[in-house]
């Protein structure tokens, strides 16, 4: 199979029509007409990821968050992007990534964040209809809304997150002094989303990033959790691994060992 064909199949699943416009999603670097060896799955692009894809003797390597956001001047080694772009080009490998399109597809980023939680009823919290260049309408949308089985009271609840996402710690707001039922989510920097979540009468809104200046003004109004860009995306490496074993049950897949996460709790 060459490395083409695994491309196709991740932008069957998440095509990169739906991606935000300020994205970069997509094929990063490296030539794809070549027979895959093995895909090494990973959150961030780093030189310790590339040189274990290189020991593991994989072509491959698909992340989430891209390499590329910005297009580049020269190609040296003074930053980490332009190191890895050399670093890929000479040991032949393809950088792929998928970002807001997956985050925004279904079954996608918010959809794996919420079954960790054990949601039910999972539905995108803003849906749309995107026109696919092949034709094709497909469901997207920013952030979901999905319902626990039980109500349960606001540190439970909050205590659930932790265990689900195997976190140090949580930042929370005030505990709500009302059960907790509804839960609106939403992966990675997702603080955009919580009028929405208010709009939608959540009970809780759970990301991995907000700045400051938002959560003000809310102590009564909502749960809001926030455990980390990272953490909150931990679970995507399980969304590249089921599209591509599906594809192609006997091609080598690997889950990166080197933790990229760049912020530590002390």
């Amino acid at each position: 199979m060459k490395i083409k064909d695994i491309i196709e199949t991740l932008e069957q699943f998440a095509p990169l029509p739906l991606q935000e416009s300020y994205d970069n999603a997509g094929l990063q670097c490296g030539l794809t007409e070549a027979e895959v060896s093995g895909v090494l799955l990973c959150l961030d692009v780093t030189e310790a990821v590339l040189t274990e894809a290189v020991e593991l003797g994989c072509n491959l390597v698909v992340s989430h968050h891209p390499l590329l956001f910005h297009g580049l001047r020269q190609v040296t080694d003074n930053s980490l992007v332009e190191r890895c772009v050399r670093m890929a080009v000479k040991h032949d490998l393809v950088i792929y990534s998928a970002h807001t399109n997956l985050d925004n597809a279904e079954d996608g980023v918010n959809y794996r964040m919420a079954e960790k939680l054990g949601l039910i009823d999972v539905q995108f919290l803003q849906p749309r209809t995107v026109n696919l260049p092949d034709g094709r309408r497909v469901k997207a949308g920013s952030g979901v809304l999905g319902y626990l089985p039980e109500a349960e009271d606001s540190l439970a609840f909050l205590q659930r997150v932790k265990q689900a996402f195997h976190v140090e710690a949580l930042q929370h707001n005030p505990l709500l002094e009302r059960p907790v039922q509804s839960v609106a989510l939403c992966g990675g920097a997702g603080d955009f989303m919580l009028d929405a979540a208010i709009d939608a009468d959540a009970d809780a809104f759970l990301t991995g990033e907000m700045h400051y200046h938002v959560w003000h003004g809310h102590e009564h109004q909502i749960q809001i959790a926030v455990l980390g860009h990272y953490e909150s995306e931990q679970y995507t490496r399980e969304i590249f691994r089921d599209i591509i074993e599906r594809a192609a049950p006997h091609l080598p897949v690997y889950d990166t060992e080197v933790c990229t996460n760049p912020i530590h709790i002390l």
